[in-house]
């Protein structure tokens, strides 16, 4: 435990450093961002900063491969299928509203260890927050604990849902009133798993999260008590997936917006 303590505040420093001298520096200035092939975007900085965390994470364990959403697709499913640890980034998640002048932008680090999440880090640059879980240790945001907020019904709850990519009936489903109080998208998944994490809403309804995007989340979020699964109500590493469509609660209204998602037809879980 010890060593993953260390191993855990080496990679905060990391993540930090980029956020305070690669990330923010960019931001709200001219950058040159271009579509990537699913429609996202992907700035300058987003591959500036992979590219020195990459070094500095390789500084750190050699021996530890890497991971990231700015390789290319045959890069990363190379990684996926080869066995051993790997480091999972995601340098700048929530490009769109960084190169919109939004500041709700964050980086998420994960290290996976026989398929799964040992050691969890979010970096929340503007706010300076910094979110961070090891397996079976619980979590932390700024080195003190945190904890969902443990919501017991449904209609009074909050929750971080992204319509864009769910099907169109379980889109209708959602948008059927008094099923929940409120709905809120972000525009980064982390800095949602995050919040969630620290009883900043309720529940996470995402129709396709990549592996980036809720490797450190979802850790981060289980050690605070959450409740985390695919639409099939799977674990999310039963084996290593490149996407799937993920459902994170308090685990008394996890079950009641599982049945919801059932009680369409179409097929939810978009693991590749």
């Amino acid at each position: 435990m010890c060593k993953n303590n260390a191993l855990l505040s080496h990679i905060s420093h990391i993540i930090e450093q980029a956020g305070r001298e690669i990330i923010l520096p960019a931001f709200n200035r001219s950058i040159t961002s271009q579509l990537k092939t699913d429609g996202s975007i992907v700035t300058e900085t987003d591959t500036l900063s992979q590219s020195w965390m990459k070094h500095q994470l390789h500084q750190l364990d050699a021996s530890i491969a890497f991971l990231g959403e700015e390789m290319s697709e045959q890069e990363q499913r190379q990684k996926m299928s080869s066995s051993g640890r790997f480091w999972c980034l995601d340098p700048l998640d929530g490009t769109t509203n960084f190169s919109a002048g939004i500041p709700v932008f964050g980086t998420s680090l994960a290290l996976i260890e026989d398929g799964k999440p040992l050691l969890a880090c979010i970096h929340d640059p503007v706010r300076q927050e910094t979110f961070t879980a090891i397996k079976h240790a619980g979590a932390s945001l700024n080195g003190v604990a945190i904890h969902i907020t443990h919501e017991r019904e449904l209609a009074c709850a909050v929750g971080f849902i992204d319509f864009k990519r769910l099907e169109q009936a379980q889109k209708e489903l959602f948008l059927q009133k008094n099923l929940y109080r409120s709905q809120r998208n972000i525009g980064t998944c982390a800095l949602e798993w995050a919040w969630l994490a620290a009883g900043r809403g309720h529940f996470i309804v995402h129709g396709g999260e990549k592996i980036w995007d809720y490797a450190a989340g979802s850790l981060i979020a289980e050690e605070a008590g959450c409740q985390v699964s695919n639409f099939s109500n799977g674990a999310l590493f039963d084996r290593l997936k490149m996407t799937q469509s993920i459902l994170a609660a308090s685990p008394a209204i996890h079950q009641p917006l599982l049945d919801i998602i059932r009680n369409t037809q179409a097929n939810f879980d978009h693991a590749v």
